[in-house]
């Protein structure tokens, strides 16, 4: 009737911010066909209730197709319905990025034309790019009330039109350092800021959430196209068909991920090429394309009279570890290292001591001023000798990271067995590695466990196999068998589908 074409924009009558949204495609429990499980999967609480289902939709009502379809094809036609209202959501907050951010005179006018660019990057080609995929999908479900597929779009729009997400992505490293400089040392951009979060528009969320928007849409994107593969797999034109858009996404999110690293790599080496001195020491050709760090951080050094030396006054050194070379330097100033030392990871050896050890050749137990001591032995150094360094941390997590990363090389080849015995947790909010040992992670990311420590859970995500650090408290436990062997079954496939 008349009335349906009113209804037909029913689900942009009130546009949800994508912060707010969890896509239903995330959860991996509806491969079972009973709807119930998906509730067993963490609601954080700031959700609204998910927007309006295909099945409720009036034109779907009126046209009696419901009892008519299959459950299969009824799941298929909520996956694709989802991936449109969940695009509109993402748009709209993209739009509200731009409209009270990026084209606030007063914002531009508390930074400099770097800083705005660093900030806001290329987000107006991101948005365009967002606009043209919704158009598409719209203009496909006027047409049908029951859409006869998506995936060519899907498909063509990773391939040919989503580049800005590379470029978008790749400026990461700047946009979060610039905006960690303006938030400290810039009193009237913080000012501005705070007055723009508040206003109603902004929904009570902070400019970052606004920002890493892209980041969290990308990578959920290819978990959306899955869930279509798995409702077509009793139809193999379509299966193809939603595999090939799988394939395109996942290769753009590798992209837009190889983008992230490079920028951050190829910068640290460069800095750290100038800020560290040999002095004394064999030179070391530090830059090469295939070298990147994996962890940095000062320790304290326990030579023989450290132990009775006040604690104020402890000797530390300052080790600089790469993915192939441990450098042992005094640290100078905050611009420069001198080079003690340094052994290739392959002759780089690792122990963790015990409180009941003797530390040292003295003989003398541990004291209270050496709390979480561990043992660094390189087998060939610079001079090709052996040398001992026994080192101690400030707490059990510092320890712990550092052995994780010496011991990299071994836990490469490993591999881990059998991820169906690992805990899992859901990512609740996002986290943003401030180290190089620690993990980047979006809203709704589910992580595999493989140690925790003091507050700190190191793990490989799901959705590519990278693995880090970040702090418990940004995650829940999963603790339905059916979502965790869900999620082992949706990572062992997309790894085989995405070939990551």
């Amino acid at each position: 009737g008349p009335g349906s074409e009113f209804h037909k924009g029913s689900f942009k009558d009130d546009p949800q911010l994508y912060q707010e949204i969890r896509e239903r495609g995330l959860n991996t429990s509806h491969e079972s066909d009973d709807d119930i499980l998906d509730e067993t999967t963490i609601v954080v609480k700031s959700y609204r209730p998910a927007q309006l289902t295909w099945s409720q939709l009036p034109e779907v009502l009126e046209s009696g197709v419901l009892d008519t379809l299959s459950t299969e094809e009824r799941k298929r036609q909520e996956a694709i319905f989802e991936i449109l209202t969940s695009e509109f959501s993402y748009l709209h907050s993209l739009s509200i990025l731009v409209t009270e951010f990026l084209q606030s005179r007063e914002l531009r006018a508390t930074m400099t034309q770097t800083e705005h660019h660093h900030l806001f990057s290329n987000i107006l080609d991101v948005m365009s790019a967002s606009q043209k995929f919704f158009e598409a999908l719209e203009q496909r479900h006027k047409a049908q009330v029951c859409v006869e597929d998506i995936s060519d779009i899907l498909e063509d729009h990773a391939q040919h039109h989503f580049h800005p997400y590379i470029a978008y992505c790749s400026n990461e490293v700047y946009q979060q350092r610039t905006l960690q400089k303006l938030s400290n040392s810039n009193a009237a951009f913080r000012d501005v800021l705070k007055e723009i979060e508040k206003r109603p528009a902004c929904g009570g969320l902070p400019m970052i959430s606004f920002l890493i928007l892209p980041m969290q849409r990308v990578t959920r994107l290819p978990l959306l196209t899955d869930t279509l593969c798995l409702k077509t797999q009793g139809h193999p034109e379509r299966y193809k068909a939603a595999s090939q858009a799988l394939k395109a996404i996942s290769k753009l999110v590798k992209q837009c991920n190889e983008g992230a690293h490079k920028m951050e790599r190829t910068e640290q080496i460069y800095t750290l090429n100038m800020q560290l001195d040999f002095g004394k020491v064999k030179s070391l050709p530090l830059i090469s394309a295939s070298r990147w760090l994996l962890k940095r951080g000062e320790l304290f050094l326990l030579e023989e009279s450290s132990i009775f030396r006040k604690i104020a006054s402890r000797p530390t050194c300052y080790l600089f570890l790469f993915n192939d070379v441990l450098v042992v330097t005094k640290k100078k100033s905050e611009e420069s290292y001198l080079v003690q030392d340094y052994a290739q990871l392959d002759h780089v050896q690792v122990r963790k001591l015990e409180p009941s050890e003797p530390l040292l050749p003295g003989g003398s137990s541990r004291s209270s001023s050496v709390p979480y001591p561990f043992q660094v032995n390189l087998l060939h150094n610079s001079e090709g000798r052996q040398e001992q360094i026994l080192l101690s941390s400030d707490s059990a997590s510092d320890r712990a990271r550092w052995i994780t990363a010496l011991t990299y090389k071994e836990r490469q080849w490993q591999g881990i067995t059998n991820k169906g015995e690992l805990p899992q947790v859901e990512v609740t909010k996002a986290y943003f590695a401030k180290q190089a040992d620690e993990i980047t992670l979006q809203q709704a990311d589910i992580v595999l466990v493989l140690q925790e420590e003091d507050g700190w859970l190191h793990g490989e995500r799901l959705r590519d196999g990278e693995t880090g650090w970040f702090p418990e408290s940004f995650a829940h436990s999963i603790t339905s068998r059916v979502a965790v062997e869900g999620n082992v079954r949706r990572m062992e496939r997309l790894r085989v589908e995405t070939d990551v």
